[in-house]
């Protein structure tokens, strides 16, 4: 279940770099109204035009190490924040999609940000749309959805049958698929450090190296496994609950969503989640921009520099 993750990660990292020591990206807290505690990381320029990266799933405010380098080519502040129950981010019973702009907006004001931009990759995809609906439309300046989770209520009949599967034991049995989860991912953790993945890892990470890259191949070992396994920090309950949420309603009517600046990436070759399901939302949505690529869910990865500059072009930059 976690190994689609890493593999997005993977591919995407290949056209960029094995990311250095994950020390050199300090994890954040802010305390949220309810008590509860939102872990975040930031990337790319301290001073930089805010970016608010929303991960997929299941991951973790690290999946943005991608971005970092990109960040710092354009300019640009990306700060990831955990969901509840992954990462650093309290779980929270009970949560909607509708929850999460909410703790957006405690975010941001704790770092006293007025205007940025998000991005939703994957499974943060549906909270992106989440906030264009529900966020006050002068702080955002661009609202994206980078191979977006589907909407179920399109149907299903072409989602995945692990994700239908995966969906019906989280709304049926939740405890037992959690505990499950929790064991397969211990396994996997372990297995991790056997001497057969170690070498295979380390020769993957010397021959995607660059030139110029002088990170110890185990502190990039380190890293890689840290960000597949972030999300399961706390255990499978934030998996299991966020498969419940994303195989239902999101909880509001994308006919309802006026904010008129929303740019989604979808690639036609994407058997996560189909195209079909975003047309479907592209459709129903006031005012969005659907761009299709031949592309596949992991392939559409090594276009998120080209992604990032159309969310937020130079002008935008340029503005305080």
């Amino acid at each position: 279940m976690k190994l689609p993750r890493l593999s997005f990660s993977l591919s995407t990292a290949s056209t960029t770099s094995i990311p250095p020591a994950l020390a050199s990206f300090p994890d954040k807290t802010v305390s949220l109204r309810d008590g509860r505690v939102l872990g975040y990381t930031e990337y790319g320029c301290p001073t930089g035009y805010p970016l608010l990266y929303f991960h997929g799933w299941p991951s973790s405010r690290l999946e943005a190490f991608l971005a970092d380098s990109i960040a710092k080519r354009h300019g640009l502040r990306i700060i990831s924040p955990d969901r509840p129950g992954f990462g650093m981010s309290t779980f929270q019973p009970h949560r909607r999609i509708t929850d999460w702009p909410n703790d957006i907006q405690d975010l941001t004001r704790h770092l006293k940000i007025s205007r940025f931009a998000i991005l939703g990759g994957s499974g943060g995809g549906p909270y992106a749309v989440a906030c264009a609906h529900a966020l006050p439309h002068k702080s955002l300046s661009a609202v994206g959805v980078l191979a977006g989770a589907g909407p179920w209520v399109a149907g299903t009949q072409d989602v995945p049958l692990v994700s239908r599967m995966m969906g019906v034991a989280a709304n049926n049995c939740p405890w037992v698929f959690t505990g499950i989860t929790d064991m397969l991912v211990g396994s996997l953790q372990r297995v991790s450090t056997t001497g057969y993945v170690t070498r295979w890892l380390d020769s993957w990470i010397e021959s995607t190296k660059k030139e110029d890259d002088t990170t110890p191949t185990h502190e990039g070992r380190q890293s890689l496994l840290r960000i597949a396994f972030e999300g399961f920090a706390q255990g499978a309950r934030g998996f299991v609950h966020e498969a419940q949420l994303l195989s239902k309603d999101w909880g509001f009517r994308f006919e309802d969503v006026k904010y008129d600046r929303i740019r989604i990436w979808h690639g036609i070759n994407d058997a996560n989640s189909p195209i079909r399901l975003t047309r479907y939302m592209a459709e129903k949505l006031p005012c969005s921009e659907l761009q299709e690529w031949d592309d596949t869910h992991y392939t559409i990865g090594e276009r998120l520099e080209e992604v990032i500059t159309e969310l937020v072009p130079e002008d935008i930059r340029d503005k305080p």
